[in-house]
């Protein structure tokens, strides 16, 4: 698909059914990942199937690195790019995947509830994404991206925290674009739809079948159509597109 040799990425969330979709597609191309998670036995399980299912591993090069974050921590979010560039020697790509829901209907919604979806989805990204400018403006060269939601933009009753969380990530992505433009960084997020996880899967029957009626293609997306899209906005093939939210849905909201 796309060349990453050569370059290495911090993806959060690495753990999760679409963040190891989204390592995959990336060690696939050749790159070399720093995975994070808050679960550093389900961290390091995934780490060790990467390594063992990468076919573009180099002799001499360290393998893939799994390192543990809280992201709801400050102090712990600071200190994950300087590990992340300590174990890989630099940072090419940053991909802001890890998030939490919180649901509840607005006029119930706790204050907890709130504060710990922003500081988990959104917080925690902007942390990482100033943590990483300063090697990328110094090395001329970065990616930077977010996983988002169409909730983002269509909004959804009972997520008012998700919603708004996701919605400042892509304004957030918009402004940090526009700073680091000319230093040849590049900022963009993409939106996935509904995608088939394995807390999906676990949905009855008819509650899978009215989702997917309100999809075109008729069929959840899988985590592998969310990797291909990231893959392709880390590529140099993709240095001219900053500022962008690639939507991913099948269909379902087909927004410009």
């Amino acid at each position: 698909m796309f060349d990453l040799h050569g370059m290495t990425a911090l993806v959060t969330g690495a753990s999760g059914g679409i963040g190891s979709a989204i390592a995959r597609s990336l060690a696939a191309q050749g790159a070399r990942l720093a995975l994070s998670g808050s679960n550093a036995a389900k961290l390091r399980a995934f780490r060790d199937d990467l390594d063992e299912t990468d076919h573009h591993r180099r002799d001499g090069d360290p393998d893939h690195v799994a390192i543990t974050c809280d992201l709801s921590n400050p102090d712990s979010v600071e200190k994950l790019v300087p590990a992340a560039i300590d174990s890989l020697g630099k940072i090419d790509i940053l991909v802001n995947n890890a998030g939490i829901t919180r649901d509840n209907l607005a006029m119930r919604m706790k204050d907890e509830e709130w504060d710990a979806v922003m500081k988990v989805n959104l917080e925690a990204a902007f942390r990482l994404m100033r943590a990483s400018m300063k090697p990328m403006m110094k090395a001329r060269f970065g990616r930077i991206i977010t996983i988002t939601s169409v909730v983002g933009s269509t909004g959804n009753p009972g997520q008012a925290n998700y919603a708004a969380a996701k919605a400042g990530l892509v304004g957030m992505s918009k402004s940090l674009a526009q700073e680091v433009a000319s230093r040849g960084i590049t900022v963009n997020c993409v939106a996935p739809g509904f995608i088939r996880t394995a807390m999906t899967d676990v949905l009855p029957d008819a509650q899978k079948d009215a989702l997917n009626a309100r999809i075109p293609m008729g069929r959840m997306g899988e985590g592998e159509d969310i990797g291909a899209a990231v893959a392709y906005l880390a590529s140099k093939e993709a240095g001219y597109v900053t500022g962008q939210t690639l939507h991913v849905n099948g269909g379902m909201a087909m927004l410009g």
